[in-house]
Order: C-alpha cells, then sequence, then structure tokens
C-alpha cells in the first residue's frame, strides 16, 4: 500500500466527526491494504510507531526537505527505513539519523510529509484508535464488529487479528480465543455515585471490598506461571511469592484475577505507591520481597482446566474461583441485602481500603470493557484523566511542569479537555511529572508545553458544574491530584459520559 493512501484517508478521517462516515473511510482503506500492512497501518493509524519511540523530534524535522512529485513510498518501505532508524547508534549515529530522516522525507509528497511529521512527532489526532480501527476491519471483512472486538481482547493484538482477517475472512475469528498463558485486557469498573444508587441499578449483585493496589493475572499451564498486570506487562520475575503460590493450588490450566497489595505494621494497607515501586523493581528481586512481602487477592477466574468460564455469569464463575482459592486468598465479600452492604462499606473504609466494588451476579466477564455490570462505590470523587499539556510553575515552582490541562475520552477516541489543576501534587510528583511530561512534548509556546496523551493521572474533585470555557461544557469543582497512574493507558481513562454520570451539575462557573 502507498504510504499516500494511507496520508489521505488520515487527513479525512480527521475531517469528519461521524463515527459511521469515520469507519466507511476505514473499511475503504482496509479494502485496499494487503494483510503483511495490517502491522503498520493499524498503529500509523492510531499515531503509534510498531518500533515504539525512535528519538526523532523536532530537531531533526525542522530543516524543511523539498517534498517529491510523485508517490512511490510505502507504508512497509516507511517501516522499513523507521526500522533501520532506530537501530543506528556509536560514532557518527547523529548525522547518520540527520541522513536517514532527510532521505526519508525527500522521498515523501507533500501530504505524506505532513502524515510523516505528526507520526513521528505523536501529533497525530484523528480519533482512528484501535476501536475505530476494528470497526473498520470488520466492514472490510463482512464479519460483524462484536466478533472482531472479541477476537482482538482474546488474541491480544488487533494486528493479529487484522492480518488474519484479511488474508483468510470471518472464519480466521475462530481461532482468537482466550488461551492460558496469553494475556487478556482485564474487565473494569464503572463509576458509581453513591452505593443505594449502585444497589437499585445493579439488582442482585455481588459487593466486594475495592483495594488500592496493582491488578494482577495469574496464568498457570502446568508448572509454568505467568503474571500479568493490567496493561499486559509480564511481571513474573518481579513477584516470586505469587509465582509459588500459584504452584500450590489445586487445579490446573487456570487464569485468575485479582490484585496484589501490602500491608504496615499495623495490619492497615500501605500506599499504592509503594506497591507500584515493589512491582516495579528489577533489581535484587529477593531484597525487594524481603523489604515488601505482597499479598494476593482474588476476585475472578477467566479459566478453569484449559477452558474458558468469560461467557458464565458472576455467581458461578465465583463457585469456580471458591473451588480453586481458599478464602484467606478471596477478596472479602458482604453480607445480603442494603443494610449490610452499608456496613460492609464502612468497615471497609475503617480498614483502610478504597471503597467497594457492586458486580451484577448474572453478567459474564467483559474483557476489556468497563461495563456497566461493575460499579466502584468510593467516599471521594475520583476520575482518571489524561494530561494533554501542562504549565511552567512560577515561585517555588519555577522550572517544573505544574498547572496540568486534564483531558477526558471520548468516543471518537479523542480527548475532551476538562479544566486544570495544580493542587495535590508533592514536591516529588512534581519533579517525576516534569522529566514525563518533557519527554512526551510534542510543542511549547514558552508558557505551555502540550504533550501526547499518554500520562494519567488520578483526580479527586467535588463535583461537577457547568463551563463555557470547555468544549464539554462542564469542568471538574475543586480538582487535586491524588496520584500517577503508569499503570494505565490513555485508553482506560474515564469518558466525557463517566464525568456526566459523576453527580448532578452545578451552577455555571
Amino acid at each position: 500500500m502507498l504510504l499516500e493512501t494511507l496520508a489521505r484517508v488520515s487527513r479525512d478521517v480527521a475531517a469528519t466527526s461521524a463515527r459511521s462516515k469515520k469507519t466507511a473511510l476505514l473499511a475503504e482503506l482496509f479494502r485496499a491494504a494487503a494483510p503483511e500492512d495490517v502491522p503498520v497501518v493499524v498503529p500509523y493509524l492510531s499515531g503509534r510507531l510498531p518500533q515504539g519511540r525512535i528519538g526523532i523530534g523536532w530537531n531533526l524535522l525542522r530543516d524543511a526537505v523539498p517534498p517529491a512529485g510523485t508517490a512511490t513510498l510505502t507504508v512497509a518501505g516507511v517501516d522499513e527505513a523507521l526500522t533501520r532508524f532506530a537501530a543506528v547508534s556509536g560514532p557518527g549515529s547523529r548525522a547518520e539519523r540527520a541522513r536517514l530522516v532527510r532521505e526519508l522525507m525527500a522521498a515523501a509528497t507533500e501530504e505524506e510529509q505532513h502524515f510523516l511529521v505528526g507520526l513521528l512527532t505523536g501529533e497525530v489526532r484523528q480519533g482512528a484508535l484501535d476501536a475505530l480501527a476494528a470497526e473498520g476491519l470488520a466492514a472490510a471483512a463482512g464479519a460483524a464488529p462484536a466478533d472482531v472486538r472479541r477476537a482482538v481482547m482474546l488474541g491480544g493484538s488487533l494486528t493479529a487479528v487484522g492480518r488474519a482477517l484479511l488474508a483468510e475472512g470471518p472464519g480466521a475469528l475462530d481461532g482468537f480465543a482466550l488461551r492460558v498463558g496469553r494475556a487478556v485486557p482485564p474487565m473494569l469498573a464503572s463509576p458509581g455515585r453513591t452505593l443505594d444508587e449502585a444497589l437499585a441499578k445493579l439488582g442482585p449483585c455481588a459487593v466486594e471490598e475495592k483495594l488500592d493496589g496493582i491488578r494482577v493475572q495469574v496464568h498457570r499451564d502446568g508448572p509454568e506461571v505467568r503474571v500479568f498486570t493490567r496493561t499486559l506487562e509480564e511481571v513474573t520475575d518481579r513477584i516470586p511469592e505469587l509465582v509459588e503460590l500459584a504452584r500450590e493450588l489445586p487445579g490446573d490450566g487456570f487464569v485468575l484475577d485479582g490484585e496484589v497489595i501490602a500491608f504496615g505494621a499495623d495490619g492497615r494497607p500501605l500506599p499504592f505507591q509503594d506497591v507500584a515501586g515493589r512491582v516495579g523493581s528489577r533489581v535484587d528481586v529477593a531484597a525487594a520481597r524481603e523489604a515488601l512481602p505482597l499479598s494476593p487477592v482474588f476476585f475472578d477466574v477467566l479459566a478453569v482446566g484449559g477452558a474458558s468460564v468469560l461467557d458464565l455469569p458472576y455467581r458461578e464463575r465465583r463457585l469456580r474461583l471458591e473451588e480453586l482459592v481458599p478464602r484467606t486468598l478471596r477478596v472479602r465479600r458482604a453480607g445480603e441485602g442494603a443494610t449490610a452492604a452499608r456496613d460492609f462499606l464502612a468497615r471497609t473504609l475503617e480498614r483502610g481500603h478504597e471503597g467497594v466494588v457492586l458486580k451484577a451476579l448474572d453478567a459474564p466477564y467483559q474483557a476489556g470493557r468497563r461495563g456497566a455490570s461493575w460499579l466502584k462505590v468510593k467516599p471521594v470523587h475520583t476520575l482518571d484523566l489524561v494530561v494533554l499539556a501542562a504549565e511552567w510553575g512560577h515561585g517555588r515552582r519555577t522550572g517544573k511542569l505544574s498547572n496540568l490541562h486534564l483531558g477526558a475520552l471520548r468516543p471518537d477516541g479523542s480527548f475532551a479537555m476538562l479544566g486544570k489543576t495544580f493542587k495535590g501534587l508533592t514536591d516529588a510528583m512534581l519533579e517525576w511529572q516534569t522529566e514525563r511530561l518533557r519527554e512526551l512534548a510534542v510543542s511549547e509556546d514558552g508558557y505551555t508545553v502540550h504533550v501526547r496523551p499518554e500520562l494519567v493521572v488520578e483526580i479527586a474533585f467535588d463535583g461537577i458544574q457547568r463551563s463555557t470555557r470547555y468544549p464539554e461544557g462542564v469542568t471538574l469543582r475543586f480538582a487535586r491530584v491524588v496520584r500517577h497512574r503508569e499503570d494505565k493507558r490513555a485508553a482506560d481513562a474515564n469518558t466525557v459520559a463517566d464525568v456526566l454520570a459523576s453527580g448532578p451539575l452545578r451552577a455555571d462557573d
């Protein structure tokens, strides 16, 4: 496929706000693509490089290169050129990298140059994220969108599913199923406003502790155990106590869903940052384990005996979990009835946990979805939002990126700004976020640094109010930063709909 075709579709997708039109444009693109193009086309549409970050910034692109008059670049050729660029190192690498960039840009037409600059600097913003690409692939191959989404969730990669779909047709989707040893995106809970409201909305449900730990997915196939985080990063070697425990459990061919947390000398849970630091440590794991042992708590099961149980209702999955995991390793649950649920929430908060999660008893496990059948209730409103930009601080914060521009996810994959905040940031958090946001920077005007929307922050707030200053007409009241959430991706952020559902609108600001 010519890069010009992809660049044109990217431009046209950016120019329309209608989801149906975006899907039609992407379907046309995929009909013209060869199966081997998919591993490049899909990430390019979402503004990603298959090679990851390769170090092409404005310093290498600021000198304009005359465009080519004829389109000859292919997406495969561009991918090969960027792979060569990423491999350059050692003496003379700066000059060689500059030469490779000039060579690539000289071979590109004006429209291709515009697309490449946006792609390489992280400024592709056409809203063609994976969800839209999956719908486009479904339309191109004559498959049901829901079947494609499920295959992606269970197969672990939109590119793998797309390549097979274009090569073999809808029948290829049958080959993508849950497999022990391959990570599956976890099911997520949506925010609930109050316990009573959540109980009324779900009907018969389980009420469980909401823990402030690291989400883990534990796979065991015979003696082999693999552990993944919610972002599907494998951390098996970093949590040896979890591997040992999984090998001692009865049964085989299972996948467990849960969290790891840590407790202090007083028996209360330690802060999330402590647990995240332990799981993130790759050096001297034995010493880290001794200094901060982790405790697993399981609350769901995805496979038993090598067979998927995703489609079973939660009440039946819970029975399977009880057969595998002893009570001491299972999440606490409330008794039946609203009174028992209220008492349980109060006790849970007294024990130092975040709140509760309510789960509809008849709901299947929706991998990778933030469904309406799981609702989380916490005493303080919090949302996971994405940093879109940050302003340089002043006074004691001079030299630090402080005031954060916060965005919520729109249905088309773009982000709507909801407001700004610099509250809640400690000196250590300021130091860390300044360094991280500099890595994500795409432009700066001397006052504000605009960044790729990748850093997720947990924001506490007191409610929402109408505001004409922001595109969705709402903003957050008294927003403050709780923590940075490196364990979450931008795609995991709360949506505009979540924001609007988080409370009654107050008067205009």
